[in-house]
């Protein structure tokens, strides 16, 4: 890998060819979800409150179901994501349901080519700066894209737990970003024994990393939140302790997997 074109193309193939198996897949639920189900869980609810009315940026909204979900609570929410496949079902999704959502493909740091307004709510949840080399350039667009007094909503999987293997018993990576990691599965999260295998690149970032960035662009960290379960169940060997909380079997309550930071823009 020598270029950004180089991650950029083979991240947004990896996540075409997700999309293809997860639209049909139980963990994100289309037929529930159509039929009303909310796609958010109860952490990032919290966090957004009452949106009625509210302008919100959602970044890397995958095929829009968090998206969707805020447009069904009065929301006016704007959508991107760098998979076309992924728009494309999104759009397909709002349509269907009849809301009144924005989706934007792009890659995250070409935005302003695209889209030029600011917003009350920044938002982006689980498994989306992995993706991203540079949370410089991040931290700057979700500056960019705030109102003054404007709320950026960030819950993210938990940089502890991305120092392990897939069998989340030895540390096999460092907590600190050393540059990318170059992978392949086969299946994806939402579909292990999906027949597909998948290449992709990504980046480990410190939450140090994650505070100092937003600190720099002007956005003033309000709380941040560790938790001891995953509201997804995407870790190897799952415990189920309540209903829709998960952690890792074998280490119990001992390991952070998600965290939340809810700042705002000075």
């Amino acid at each position: 890998m020598n270029t950004a074109t180089d991650y950029l193309e083979k991240n947004r193939h990896s996540w075409n060819q997700r999309t293809e198996v997860h639209v049909t897949s139980e963990f994100y639920d289309i037929p529930g979800f159509l039929n009303g189900n909310s796609s958010l869980k109860d952490i990032e609810l919290n966090l957004l409150g009452d949106i009625k009315g509210k302008s919100i940026l959602h970044l890397q909204c995958h095929f829009g179901q968090d998206t969707l979900s805020m447009a069904r609570m009065g929301a006016k929410v704007t959508g991107v994501d760098l998979s076309d496949k992924a728009i494309e079902k999104a759009k397909e999704l709002a349509q269907q349901m009849a809301l009144d959502a924005e989706f934007i493909c792009c890659d995250l740091y070409e935005l302003p080519k695209y889209l030029d307004k600011q917003f009350d709510i920044v938002f982006t949840t689980y498994g989306t700066i992995g993706w991203l080399p540079d949370l410089d350039k991040w931290a700057g667009i979700v500056s960019r894209y705030l109102k003054p007094g404007g709320q950026f909503i960030f819950v993210e999987f938990h940089p502890v737990v991305w120092m392990f293997d897939d069998a989340v018993e030895k540390v096999g990576y460092n907590y600190f970003n050393e540059g990318p990691i170059e992978e392949s599965e086969n299946g994806t999260y939402a579909n292990k024994n999906a027949a597909v295998k998948i290449e992709y690149v990504g980046w480990n970032h410190s939450i140090s990393e994650v505070v100092n960035n937003l600190i720099k662009y002007g956005l003033e960290i309000n709380n941040l939140e560790e938790f001891d379960y995953s509201p997804y169940n995407v870790f190897a060997n799952p415990l189920e302790f309540e209903k829709g909380k998960f952690r890792v079997a074998h280490h119990g309550n001992r390991l952070p997997l998600v965290y939340s930071i809810v700042a705002t823009k000075k």
